[in-house]
């Protein structure tokens, strides 16, 4: 059976469907990332985004210069 639950978005705190057991439908798979874009939002967070945040932060330019600058990871 597909596991599916709500999720509190650790970047805008809005709630949304994790489909982790189903991730082909799951809605953060709609948005595409390269693995710097993957590597940062992962430097940053603990947890699962919404697709929202997933796209805004897909929109940062040059986001290779950002992974592994010293932050605060967020989201447990």
């Amino acid at each position: 059976m597909a596991s599916h639950e709500q999720k509190q978005c650790p970047r805008c705190h809005s709630t949304f469907e994790c489909k982790s057991g189903s991730i082909e439908l799951c809605q953060c798979n709609q948005v595409l990332l390269t693995d710097a874009h993957r590597d940062y939002i992962h430097s940053l967070y603990d947890a699962c985004l919404c697709a929202s945040c997933l796209a805004a932060l897909r929109s940062i330019d040059n986001v290779a210069s950002l992974v592994n600058q010293p932050g605060e990871r967020q989201g447990k």
